[in-house]
């Protein structure tokens, strides 16, 4: 059995090295939610709930990961919502930049962006809030603005 010392140690190694696969810079940003600040790695579109799904539920590897099909349904799902809020006034520059984002989404373009695995709690709260992050900090960007 590990010592609790030793294990945390284990533990911060295997997660810092799970995260290698999805973070191509050293350079982070720090976001913050109710539960405080945490740091993000700055190419990434995900925020503060998909980081802390990825520390707290480190299980699972590669073939665990969220199918594609189930994120190109997300994307389907964001952008139908994006089109009705259009058609009930949202500033359509705002809805046509989610709608670009939720068809990349669509499109397979953003998968990388989708780390979580299928083993979850709040029967997908994590991967629908992963689903809004990256849609809302490209469409961020589509308009011009700096994700985060």
């Amino acid at each position: 059995m590990l010592s609790r010392g030793l294990f945390k140690h284990f533990r911060e190694f295997h997660v810092h090295n799970s995260f290698r696969a999805f973070v191509t810079t050293n350079k982070i940003r720090t976001e913050k939610d109710t539960m405080g600040p945490i740091d993000v790695p700055a190419d990434r579109y995900w925020g503060a709930q998909t980081q802390r799904s990825l520390q707290n539920f480190d299980i699972g590897g590669e073939r665990e990961r969220m199918p594609i099909p189930l994120i190109s349904a997300f994307g389907v799902l964001k952008m139908a919502a994006a089109r009705a809020n259009k058609n009930f006034g949202l500033d359509h520059k705002i809805a046509d930049a989610i709608i670009q984002a939720a068809k990349e989404v669509m499109d397979g373009k953003l998968n990388a962006e989708f780390p979580l695995v299928v083993y979850q709690t709040g029967s997908g709260t994590q991967t629908n809030m992963n689903s809004n992050e990256v849609i809302s900090n490209r469409a961020i960007e589509v308009l011009g603005g700096e994700i985060g």
